[in-house]
């Protein structure tokens, strides 16, 4: 039997655009887990570079989950304008190291909350076929898939799948 990890002192707090490069090591980290993910930061996720301002310039907000001063996870969230009266729910990834922490729970619930105060009623995410462990974490969390899929023609051909889930009356879909 393997020792627990150790317990996570963890800090919340929106994200800064300075934050684009530890958010992109964070990604390349965790998509490093499965093969045929490969991470471009400069052609597919320049966005990071200003990835607090890109989220409020959406209406949205972005968030870094610290810990011992290295960013562990992040978040972000904006309206789904193509989804109805939807948010959607982006780029949540934890460190490999501490998961099973409860720093996914405390993110999505930071982000939740976001959506709940102004009113949102429905969350959606698409997340990478690939990521089986990240679809058990979201139907725990009350997410639902409906079966819809979209490719991303991107280097690492993603396909992702369509959840949902309703935060306060109304459908989820």
């Amino acid at each position: 039997m393997t020792d627990p990890a150790p317990f996570v002192t963890l800090m919340i707090r929106p994200a800064l655009d300075a934050d684009g490069d530890a958010f992109g090591r964070l990604t390349a980290r965790c998509w490093a887990d499965y093969p045929g993910c490969y991470y471009d930061r400069r052609g597919e996720l320049a966005d990071l570079d200003r990835i607090a301002s890109l989220y409020e310039e959406r209406d949205g907000q972005a968030w870094a989950a610290i810990s011992q001063n290295r960013l562990v996870g992040t978040v972000a969230v904006a309206p789904a304008g193509q989804i109805g009266d939807a948010w959607e729910i982006a780029k949540l990834y934890v460190a490999p190291d501490i998961r099973r922490q409860n720093v996914a729970t405390l993110l999505l619930d930071t982000a939740e909350a976001f959506v709940a105060e102004r009113g949102g009623r429905r969350v959606v995410l698409w997340t990478d076929t690939r990521f089986a462990g990240a679809h058990r974490f979201y139907e725990q969390r009350g997410y639902v898939q409906d079966g819809r899929t979209r490719a991303l023609h991107d280097l690492s051909q993603s396909v992702e799948s369509f959840y949902a889930k309703r935060l306060v009356g109304g459908p989820a879909s």
